[in-house]
């Protein structure tokens, strides 16, 4: 049973074997007129120049027609880093992070609540599940926001069965 207050954190913040890992990661964001062919443009230059993209966001901006994004991860080296700049791109200034983990019902509900709890808000949140595991790609408003959201993240635990 959870208890009111209790929403699956590990005792002392100490991760949990087999949980969830969360990393630091920096987006790279292109900004642009929304077109036809905008997201292959962008990501052909990366992929030429050695990019292996994990998270790739192309989107339009809600509310302004014209306007639409394409954000990556990773971008690594001279090489790779050129190539971005060279498309359009530069390195988003949002605090990301990555979360991975095996999947189960509600982590995504139990991580935003976690998160909500704790005055933590989020600039963006872009989660999946394919087959057994999950991964999200959360943006937060402050660096100090994701510091703390790694911790509770890194914290949460299986919820006791009922």
């Amino acid at each position: 049973m959870v208890h009111s207050g209790d929403h699956g954190y590990a005792s002392r913040g100490v991760p949990m074997a087999g949980e969830l890992t969360v990393k630091t990661v920096q987006l790279w964001i292109l900004i642009g007129a929304d077109r036809k062919g905008m997201l292959a443009d962008a990501l052909e230059p990366l992929v030429e120049a050695g990019a292996n993209l994990q998270i790739a966001m192309g989107y339009r901006y809600p509310g302004e027609l014209d306007r639409a994004a394409v954000e990556v991860f990773p971008v690594d080296g001279p090489t790779q880093e050129a190539a971005a700049r060279k498309a359009g791109f530069e390195e988003s200034d949002t605090p990301c992070l990555k979360v991975d983990g095996e999947d189960r019902k509600g982590l995504g509900a139990q991580m935003a609540r976690a998160l909500s709890d704790a005055g933590i808000s989020m600039a963006f949140c872009v989660a999946q599940t394919v087959g057994r595991k999950f991964t999200a790609v959360i943006g937060f408003l402050t660096e100090d926001d994701a510091a703390k959201a790694t911790k509770i993240i890194q914290g949460l635990r299986k919820p006791a069965k009922k």
